[in-house]
């Protein structure tokens, strides 16, 4: 490298060396204090997201798989009331509501993580 003047010396590229070591090094030391200084607010917050993603996917899992055993049994049970059937109609559709849950928790289940659109249905944009 060539000093100042033009010519180049044979001292002067390992001043430049040592003195931008010195830079970084100072520059790391200074970075190191500020982050424990001043811990990033959405590192702690990163777990709780993570927690609070989870914690809604297994509450649409229980509901979906829920609603579909209770209107499968209350189909049934209507059904029953209306045919004269009790109990064969509400053992069949809560069979059935209880696949269509199951179905659904599949279906959620299944789908990538990524192709949940801002509104949770699925429906990407």
């Amino acid at each position: 490298m060539a000093g100042m003047d033009g010519k180049a010396g044979p001292d002067s590229s390992g001043d430049e060396d040592r003195a931008m070591k010195a830079r970084l090094d100072t520059l790391a030391a200074d970075l190191g204090r500020r982050r424990l200084d001043h811990p990033d607010p959405n590192a702690a917050n990163g777990s709780n997201v993570q927690t609070g993603r989870a914690m809604s996917m297994g509450f649409r899992v229980l509901t979906e798989f829920v609603a579909g055993v209770v209107v499968g049994g209350l189909l049934g049970w209507q059904f029953d009331k209306w045919f004269g059937t009790q109990p064969f109609l509400l053992i069949i559709m809560s069979m059935l509501g209880a696949a269509a849950g199951f179905w659904n928790v599949y279906r959620i289940a299944a789908a990538p993580t990524g192709s949940q659109g801002s509104d949770g249905t699925g429906a990407g944009s």
